[in-house]
């Protein structure tokens, strides 16, 4: 299957030194373990401000059409993020897809960090309230 070339089609602001990139399209690439600074592990809490959980809640949505990407991998080279297959993918309709035309995903691994167990959980540990409208529909 050929995919289409990475395009950006939306930016958002999530504090003065960040920002959540909307990619669509690439080569479906997806990282195999969590990088150092990957915010679904416990022990990288704090990398990124709570606006940019905000921004991403819908990837933790049923039927979510989106994918967490990880942010080493750029927006150019975009590539799911491991710590997103392994604790918030389930209920993505995207990854599921991929499932059914073959992806397996077994190659992919925590590299022996504890990560969050879901979505929520990441997010409020990085700042957001539990009670914010933006977790009401993430599936845990």
């Amino acid at each position: 299957m050929s995919e289409s070339k990475a395009t950006i089609t939306r930016t958002r602001a999530a504090g003065p030194d960040h920002q959540v990139v909307t990619v669509e399209g690439g080569n479906g690439s997806y990282r195999r373990r969590p990088c150092a600074k990957c915010p679904w592990r416990i022990d990288a809490v704090a990398e990124f401000p709570a606006e940019s959980f905000r921004h991403s809640a819908a990837t933790a949505y049923d039927m979510a059409t989106h994918t967490f990407g990880c942010h080493e991998s750029g927006a150019m080279k975009p590539a799911m993020c491991a710590g997103f297959l392994l604790r918030g993918a389930n209920h993505s309709m995207s990854v599921r897809l991929k499932m059914i035309q073959g992806e397996s995903f077994e190659d992919v691994a925590d590299g022996g960090h504890a990560l969050h167990e879901n979505y929520r959980a990441m997010a409020i540990a990085n700042g957001v309230a539990p009670d914010d409208p933006v977790l009401v529909l993430c599936r845990d």
